[in-house]
């Protein structure tokens, strides 16, 4: 619910900058606008990483679940197959202890037959079978039979009982081990059911992630077009203030070689002009060492913007390309009149962007040493906010060691 009212929430401040005027006063105020429009969509973007985070996550616990669920269930299908096992040895076995009961019956029945045959057959009594022997061998051997009949049909009889009891022992155990597979698939089915039950609710949020993502992300594009209007207006401002300066000088020059007619003068060493605060152009060599470096168009061009403040001031804690500026200042003003924003610090910009070897850096790309940046051009070389008696230069990118490369664009 909280992270629902949070795109909510991110909706309407989107919706609220994008109410900023078409044409803003000045191009300080446009900058400032511009800087907290690509503030914003940093924030959005890394709301919509953390995002996607979180969905990994989940769609990491959706797959453990799917796995534990796929050996619940194989664990309960084994187990039923053993609960019909058992079921068929239960069978097996109470046939078994049904026919020793009958047996045991039967040979009872025998033995009380021959019992009541031997000692009860008419009015003869045993002792008088006895007496009625021949002689005294033949009466021995008639005791001597009635004894071996009778303990053969006792041990008979128990042979049975204790077959009965055994059959019996071994049902009961059966019996015991089938009810405890029963509740071992119960307590199986009923996890298998609360595992059911978490995973729809995992792919729940996940699918709930997606929508956040997919709000975000067209959040993001309305602050990507608002952030194109604005770098627009800010170039337009900028080539009409050229405009705007040109032609003052162009109408200082005039107005110079006219008062040197006037004054009847010829020639002399004219004046010293101050260094320019404006915008230069930077050498054709320049252009043409950063044109035949490799890397995208993009870089390219700030490259080459940036190699226009040549011979400006290095100023400690200017950010201005103009009045000056430290190396930091210089690469993040670089920078931002392309309309991207990076730290302010070398120490916050030694992690910004994407790390790259120096092998491979790039015209536009930031070489990061020990408490100190540049911005490379191309074929070994950095331009850069060196110090404060030689400002904006030139320098070979391996005049000291590099600690990182980073790539903006």
């Amino acid at each position: 619910m909280k992270k629902k009212l949070l795109c909510g929430l991110l909706t309407i401040a989107v919706s609220l900058s994008l109410a900023i005027p078409a044409q803003a006063a000045t191009i300080a105020e446009l900058k400032q606008q511009l800087a907290e429009t690509q503030s914003q969509l940093n924030a959005i973007n890394g709301q919509a990483s953390g995002l996607e985070g979180e969905k990994d996550a989940v769609e990491e616990e959706i797959d453990a679940l799917d796995g534990t669920l796929v050996e619940l269930m194989s664990s309960i299908g084994l187990l039923e197959e053993e609960i019909e096992a058992k079921k068929e040895e239960i069978e097996i076995a109470q046939a078994d202890l049904d026919a020793a009961v009958v047996r045991e019956e039967e040979q009872y029945q025998a033995m009380k037959k021959r019992i009541k045959f031997m000692y009860e057959k008419g009015n003869t009594t045993y002792v008088q079978l006895l007496f009625e022997s021949k002689n005294i061998s033949d009466m021995m051997n008639k005791a001597e039979y009635i004894e071996k009949l009778y303990e053969y049909d006792r041990r008979l009889l128990r042979e049975y009982q204790e077959v009965r009891q055994e059959v019996a022992d071994l049902k009961e155990a059966l019996e015991e081990e089938k009810s405890d597979l029963e509740a071992e698939e119960y307590e199986l089915k009923e996890e298998q059911e609360a595992l059911e039950a978490a995973l729809e609710q995992k792919k729940a949020e996940a699918e709930n992630f997606e929508v956040q993502i997919a709000q975000i992300r067209q959040s993001a594009a309305q602050y990507k077009a608002l952030i194109k209007q604005q770098t627009s207006q800010i170039k337009q401002l900028e080539a009409e203030e050229a405009a705007r300066r040109a032609k003052e000088e162009a109408e200082r020059k005039a107005r110079e070689e006219a008062k040197k007619k006037n004054n009847g003068q010829s020639g002399g060493e004219t004046e010293k002009k101050p260094p320019s605060k404006s915008p230069g152009t930077a050498s054709a060599e320049v252009v043409s060492m950063i044109n035949s470096a490799s890397g995208s168009a993009k870089g390219k061009e700030i490259a080459s913007y940036a190699c226009r403040f040549i011979g400006n001031p290095y100023v400690p804690g200017g950010t201005s390309l103009t009045n000056g500026a430290d190396c930091s200042g210089f690469t993040q003003a670089v920078y931002r009149d392309f309309g991207i924003s990076i730290p302010r610090n070398s120490t916050s910009q030694r992690s910004y962007g994407t790390s790259v070897s120096y092998a491979d850096a790039q015209p536009g790309d930031i070489i990061c040493y020990a408490g100190h940046v540049g911005m490379y051009i191309g074929n070994g070389y950095i331009v850069h906010a060196s110090t404060q008696k030689t400002g904006i230069k030139i320098t070979p990118a391996t005049y000291k060691e590099i600690l990182s490369v980073r790539r903006v664009v």
